[in-house]
């Protein structure tokens, strides 16, 4: 990655959810440094730098999603950190046949949008409040709050994408809806402050990642379909 690449990556514009965040801090920040108290400069420079935090972790780049047909791109960016071979989602309604799993985790120096890992329509979004385990531990599929999505391929082939919040995370923002048709790579919600994001593919298919891995949202190939 060239230096001009890395810094479109770190100053990418914000996404949209950022701004409440942006308006509160900027604001307390101001009002901060300008009041004559000790006090209150302490919290305009402690507002100034969580607005620079939010700049950086709500940052939204542009992906350039591969031209190939028939492929599963990484739903969001991070780390993998397990592969197997697990039931899908029981709110889904996909059956109990063991399908690939494959979990990535998001610290929150990663990129937090999340992208529609394949190209179809979305037939059915499950919301489950949870736990707010860390997101790095196999269990957080089950037992943290979490937003699951099925979406249906051309071919009738079925994949689900879970949003999983992490140790620290409280709002999930999914902005899909049932009947929406995506395209491989577009935006469709966001987890806040740490999370993980889970990919169920269909048992017939080879995932193409190992664990420990980096993901790029929206471009690394997971698998072809």
């Amino acid at each position: 990655m060239s230096l001009i690449q890395s810094l479109k990556l770190v100053i990418a514009p914000p996404h949209p959810a950022a701004r409440p965040f942006l308006l509160a801090s900027g604001a307390g920040a101001v009002i901060g440094r300008l009041l004559p108290f000790r006090v209150t400069r302490w919290l305009g420079t402690a507002s100034g730098l969580f607005f620079g935090f939010c700049l950086y972790f709500f940052r939204d780049p542009e992906r350039v999603t591969p031209a190939e047909p028939n492929v599963a791109v990484a739903p969001a960016d991070g780390h993998v950190v397990s592969i197997e071979k697990v039931a899908p989602p029981p709110e889904l309604d996909m059956g109990d046949a063991p399908v690939w799993r494959i979990a990535t985790f998001l610290s929150v120096l990663d990129v937090h949008v999340n992208r529609m890992p394949v190209a179809g329509t979305v037939t059915k979004i499950a919301y489950h409040a949870g736990q707010f385990l860390n997101a790095s531990l196999d269990k957080a599929s089950e037992l943290n709050e979490r937003n699951a999505l099925r979406v249906t391929l051309k071919d009738g082939r079925q994949v689900a994408v879970v949003q999983i919040a992490g140790l620290i995370a409280r709002r999930i923002l999914c902005d899909a809806e049932e009947g929406m048709q995506y395209e491989t790579g577009e935006r469709f919600g966001l987890i806040r402050f740490g999370s993980r994001t889970d990919l169920y593919l269909p048992p017939d298919v080879t995932p193409l990642v190992e664990v420990g891995q980096t993901m790029i949202g929206g471009e690394t190939v997971m698998a072809r379909l």
